[in-house]
Parts: C-alpha cells; sequence; structure tokens
C-alpha cells in the first residue's frame, strides 16, 4: 500500500474562520479543522481491513470523525485530534506500503506508541522481522518489545522482566533460533526451575522426564511455533537444542550457547548465582520472569528480584521492563494486570502472600 506524494497528502480548513448561520465566526474555543487525506485505490482494503474492522478501531480509540470515501479520508475535529489521527493514519500507511498486514491490533499499538510521545516511528518498529515461518513472521508489536530485541543484540545478559503476556519468553527464544540459524551460535538451551505448583514432583505419576515435562511444556510449544516440528527431535537428539530443568545447569560451563531461563522469578537467589555463572564463551543469556507471580514456598526470596538490585550496575547486563502495556494477549489479560498492580500498591490492602504461601494458609486452614 502506498500514499500519494509524500504518504499522506491532506489539506486543513479551520471552521472556525467560517461565519455561522447567523454570519457570525466562531468561538475560538469551539474552532474545527478539517483534514483530506487521499489514498492509492489499491490501498484502501489493506487500510480499512475485512469489514473495516481497522477503520472501527481507529473511531474508537481516536476523538476526530472519521469518513471515508472511495480513496478519500475526512478529518474533522479539534486542531490536536486531527493531528493525531493524520500521524496514526500515515503510519499504517507506511506499514501496508512495506507488506504489512495491518489489523485492529496493529492500530491499537500505532495509537499507544504515537500517544506516548516516543521518538521511534511506529512503521519503524512494527515492521522488524525476527523470524518467518510457513508466512508467519514473529516481530515486536511494542516499543518495549523493540527495546528488548536490540538488547538481546546488543549484550551478553538481558533480563526480560514483565507481566504475563508481553511476550519476554517468546521473544527470546525466537532471538535464539534466529542466533542458531545464523550460525552464531552452535546450541540452544531453555531452562526453568519446576517449582512444585501444589504437588511434589516426587508424588507424581511417571518418570523423571514424564514428571518434569509440564513445567517445559510452555517451551516445547513455542519452538513448534518457530521450527519444523519433525526437526525438532533430531535436534534435540543431537544435542543442539536442550530443554531442562535448571537443577541440571550446576556444575556445566556453557559455550557457543543461546541459553534461556524462563520463570525465573521462581529461583532462589542462590540458583540465579549458579545459572549466571554457567556462562561460558560465545555464549548470550535471556533471562525472563514475572516477580509478581512467584510460587517460592516458605516466602523465600526470588532470585530474580535480588539480581535485578544486585547486577544493574555491570557492563553488557541489560534490564529490559515490560508493562501492561506490552501484553499481546487478549486485552482483558492488560486490563487484570493493571488491577492486580493497583491493588498491590494499595498500602490498605491485606497481604495475600506469594501463592506458595497462600496454598501453605489454606492446608493449615483445612487441617483445623
Amino acid at each position: 500500500m502506498t500514499a500519494q506524494s509524500d504518504g499522506v497528502r491532506g489539506s486543513s480548513v479551520p471552521d472556525s474562520l467560517r461565519p455561522d448561520a447567523a454570519g457570525i465566526p466562531q468561538a475560538p474555543a469551539a474552532r474545527t479543522v478539517r483534514s483530506g487525506i487521499e489514498l492509492a485505490p489499491e490501498a484502501v482494503f489493506p487500510f480499512l481491513g475485512s469489514a473495516d474492522v481497522n477503520l472501527r478501531q481507529l473511531e474508537r480509540l481516536l476523538d476526530a470523525d472519521i469518513h471515508v470515501r472511495g480513496n478519500a479520508i475526512t478529518l474533522t475535529g479539534k486542531p490536536a485530534e486531527v493531528a493525531l489521527a493524520e500521524r496514526v493514519i500515515e503510519q499504517l500507511v507506511a506499514l501496508v506500503g512495506r507488506g504489512q498486514s495491518i489489523s485492529p491490533e496493529t492500530v491499537r499499538h500505532t495509537y499507544s506508541m504515537l500517544t506516548q510521545g516516543v521518538s521511534e516511528s511506529p512503521a519503524e518498529v512494527l515492521s522488524l522481522d525476527i523470524l518467518s515461518r510457513r508466512g508467519k513472521t514473529i516481530r515486536p508489536k511494542t516499543l518495549n518489545q523493540k527495546r528488548y530485541v536490540d538488547a538481546i543484540d546488543a549484550n551478553t545478559i538481558v533480563f526480560g522482566i514483565g507481566p504475563a503476556g508481553t511476550g519476554k519468553t517468546y521473544l527470546a527464544m525466537a532471538k535464539a533460533v534466529q542466533a542458531l540459524q545464523a550460525k552464531q551460535v552452535t546450541r540452544i538451551i531453555l531452562t526453568r526451575p519446576a517449582v512444585e505448583a501444589g504437588e511434589r514432583l516426587g508424588f507424581l505419576p511417571g518418570t523423571l522426564n514424564e514428571k518434569i515435562d509440564p513445567y517445559l511444556r510452555p517451551l516445547y510449544d513455542a519452538l513448534h511455533d518457530m521450527m519444523d516440528p519433525e526437526a525438532i527431535p533430531k535436534l534435540m537428539a543431537a544435542g543442539v537444542i536442550e530443554v531442562a530443568p535448571l537443577a541440571y545447569m550446576r556444575g556445566r560451563t556453557l559455550n557457543d550457547a543461546f541459553i534461556v531461563l524462563d520463570e525465573a522469578q521462581n529461583t532462589t537467589a542462590e540458583q540465579m548465582k549458579m545459572f549466571l555463572t554457567r556462562l561460558g564463551f560465545g555464549s548470550k543469556i535471556v533471562v525472563t520472569g514475572d516477580v509478581t507471580q512467584v510460587d517460592l514456598p516458605g516466602g523465600a526470596r526470588s532470585g530474580l528480584r535480588a539480581a535485578s538490585e544486585i547486577l544493574t550496575d555491570i557492563d553488557d547486563i541489560y534490564f529490559a521492563e515490560l508493562t501492561s502495556s506490552d501484553v499481546v494477549r487478549h486485552r482483558l489479560v492488560s486490563d487484570i494486570v493493571d488491577a492486580y498492580e493497583r491493588f498491590e500498591a494499595d498500602p490498605d490492602r491485606t497481604s495475600l502472600g506469594n501463592r506458595a504461601q497462600r496454598r501453605a494458609g489454606h492446608a493449615r486452614s483445612a487441617r483445623r
């Protein structure tokens, strides 16, 4: 999709300069402007989306009135409202011009970046390709996600800290697969702490691998999104890809590897130190976690939280903070995250403790 001349062509006519029915000019406070934008005819459908879903999203987000006729878009409203609408549409035009498909989610993320006053172009952020497979492309969808991906390129150790749904693990694994395909590393190591969620591993049926498989399943699922499923068992058998509990890392030195530690909030400080000191030559580490979802028993302190306080001043270690605005799951996930953050910030709330403490409290109540 391409727009005419410089991408978007429009002209604004201040309605406040026009007299009303009585011949009296409108007051400055009520001043509105009108802007016209023309799109290339072949760009109209990709821009509007099927059944005009993208237009509906624009109308929900923007205060300016939007009218579309043919390939002409007319914007009416206060000057600031129209200016913002022009910028949003310009960025969406640029995205489609680069061959990107536009969805209501794309519209929402573009609007969010522009209203946050950031200097980066949303079109640049949303068109950064990491991996492509079978027509599906993995790319950052928010500014913080792009900064996170850029930090992985620029640093040896990166911590991705944020709530569920912000893409911190998925993007880290995409970068790992990209590094393997580019022969920047010779193997990928994916690991998680196998914290007991309500049941101790020893009481679960099956072999050790069957016991720990549920904890590692999200990593397998992400791998199948990014690679040929038939190739994954062969690469795992050859040791090129390893998916294992964190305990398996002890005593090793990991050279020429891309290592991802997921759910790092459930490591102790000692486990985190053990893991980070496995770093060998030619390797890169990405640590991901959510410090608000700690499952450690007995109120133990999270190794992820400790690391964020101990390692912040060390060169070549980067801490990427993702927030509810970076959630790329259902819109309600972002609202849920915000609601919990407000609850946690309320000084008058009754402390609920972490999830392990709440389970222990429920068990004590049941025994009484």
